[in-house]
């Protein structure tokens, strides 16, 4: 009997020991994060944890202050070179900053490594009294670009994420708004700087180290935004890239910095691991050409956006189908649209738009007559 109760004893006690290794082997990430997001580029989300759950983003609110700027570059209102006086107001920001003279004038170039690298409040403010002529006018902008993106989880108060009562988003929307500031170009050439020395007008220099340690140690990471108050705790937004396969990751309210780091690389880790993008036809190919009857040269043809497929490692089974309007006639300007193009994946088909990469005139009598020279 003694025996028997012993063996029992022992066979609840395995069993007891072996349900975290089932847990564990059933979730293979886990987070410290009170808030995490591992989202592919498609918008897949692989791995979630309270990702809709409201809470301060500290200087992750950056990331909408950038994509604003660049908004502003792009419609032309701003040019990297454009001259920005600063303020007292601006000069006077506290938390993490480039010590901005007030009455000096910087350019906007500038201004905007010092956000990126090492999170600067000040030059932060000065952008947004330069273009908009106020932080409260320029911070409604921010709050309707995050309308236009669908964060329907934000509300931004200022334009540094210093500690406001009502400021707040979820780890999903810094994903979103990570997203759109990956599309501008000059916001990588950037955040890949790891130091670099602020020159002031005056000549005196401010060493800037940038904040987001993974662009120096892990592999593939492309830029990102940390953030820090006593409210937020420590927060990450990044992304990474190997070959064509690329993710956004974002952890709120981890208990330290260095937990930060590896939660958002574990997540990388695992997401390249296991799936994988495949571009097909990229922006920039010329993918058919086409003959007109009644044009002077052939139709060179591209695609208006890129066409990839994302999956499980391993599991793409993809093909590519072509279709042009019916009609093609000339004259076809660049950029039209003359067809579109099908990625036929197993569960489902993707499409773009094809587009003329080059203008086709319509041919004369006289193109005419000599082609019939030509056919004699």
């Amino acid at each position: 009997m003694k025996k028997t109760v012993i063996l029992l004893f022992l066979c609840a006690t395995l069993v007891v020991f072996a349900l975290p290794c089932v847990a564990f082997a059933e979730t293979p990430l886990a987070c410290q994060s009170k808030c995490a997001l591992l989202l592919a580029e498609d918008g897949t989300i692989i791995y979630e944890k309270n990702a809709h759950d409201k809470r301060p983003i500290a200087s992750m609110t950056k990331i909408m202050t950038l994509c604003c700027i660049y908004d502003a570059i792009e419609s032309q209102k701003l040019s990297l070179s454009d001259q920005v006086t600063v303020s007292s107001n601006a000069s006077s920001m506290g938390g993490s900053q480039v010590f901005l003279d007030a009455n000096t004038t910087h350019k906007v170039e500038d201004l905007i490594k010092s956000i990126i690298i090492c999170s600067a409040n000040d030059s932060c403010v000065a952008m947004a009294e330069h273009l908009c002529g106020s932080v409260e006018v320029f911070v409604s902008q921010m709050n309707q670009k995050a309308k236009q993106l669908g964060m329907t989880n934000t509300h931004f108060s200022n334009c540094t994420g210093l500690p406001a009562v009502d400021a707040y988003s979820t780890a999903y929307d810094v994903a979103l708004m990570t997203k759109e500031l990956s599309r501008h170009k000059h916001y990588f050439e950037c955040a890949k700087i790891w130091m670099e020395d602020y020159v002031h007008p005056s000549g005196r220099i401010t060493g800037m180290t940038n904040t987001n340690k993974l662009v120096r140690f892990y592999n593939g990471c492309l830029g990102g935004k940390t953030g820090y108050t006593c409210e937020a705790q420590h927060c990450l937004s990044a992304i990474a890239k190997r070959g064509d396969t690329l993710f956004y990751s974002v952890v709120m309210a981890s208990p330290d910095s260095k937990t930060r780091f590896s939660e958002v690389s574990n997540m990388f880790n695992f997401g390249f691991a296991n799936y994988e993008s495949k571009m097909f036809v990229d922006v920039g190919e010329v993918v058919q050409h086409e003959t007109l009857s009644n044009g002077k040269t052939a139709l060179e043809i591209g695609v208006e956006k890129p066409l990839f497929a994302f999956g499980k490692r391993g599991s793409l089974d993809c093909r590519v189908e072509y279709e042009l309007d019916e009609n093609l006639k000339a004259p076809i300007l660049q950029g039209q649209k003359v067809g579109v193009a099908r990625l036929i994946t197993q569960d489902k088909i993707l499409e773009v738009n094809l587009i003329a990469k080059c203008n086709v005139d319509a041919k004369g009598i006289l193109d005419y007559v000599l082609d019939f020279v030509d056919n004699w």
